[in-house]
C-alpha cells in the first residue's frame, strides 16, 4: 500500500503560480514512477505530467512550458511547479502512483485561477 498526500492548491489570479506538492508513504519501495492528473468540473480526468524515478518526464502539451514536474527520491516527494496559469487550468489536481495491480491517489488539492 501506498499513501499520498498532496499540497499545495489555492486560487491565484491568471498569469501566477503555485507548487503542488506530494508526499509518499508505506510501501515506497515499490514506487518507480510518480505524477499528476487533473480533473476540471463535467470533463474526464487527465494525466498532466509524469516523472520516472531517474528523473524522465513526460508532460500534457496543454501545459508544457509552463509546469514542471520534479521530485526527490530521498523525500519520496514530487512536486509540480505550475507558472504563467491560466483559467482553464481551474481544476482538482490528484498525485499519482501506477502501482504492480493498481494505482494510488491522493485525496486531491483545488487549483482555482481567476480570470
Amino acid at each position: 500500500q501506498v499513501q499520498l498526500v498532496e499540497s499545495g492548491g489555492g486560487l491565484v489570479q491568471a498569469g501566477g503560480s503555485l507548487r503542488l506538492s506530494c508526499a509518499a508513504s508505506g510501501s515506497i519501495f515499490s514506487i518507480n514512477a510518480m505524477g499528476w492528473y487533473r480533473q476540471a468540473p463535467g470533463k474526464q480526468r487527465e494525466l498532466v505530467a509524469r516523472i520516472t524515478s531517474s528523473g524522465y518526464t513526460n508532460i500534457v502539451d496543454s501545459v508544457k512550458g509552463r509546469f514542471t514536474i520534479s521530485r526527490d527520491n530521498a523525500k519520496n516527494m514530487v512536486y509540480l511547479q505550475m507558472n504563467s496559469l491560466k483559467p482553464e487550468d481551474t481544476a482538482v489536481y490528484y498525485c499519482w502512483v501506477p502501482g504492480g495491480s493498481r494505482d494510488y491517489w491522493g485525496q486531491g488539492t483545488q487549483v482555482t485561477v481567476s480570470s
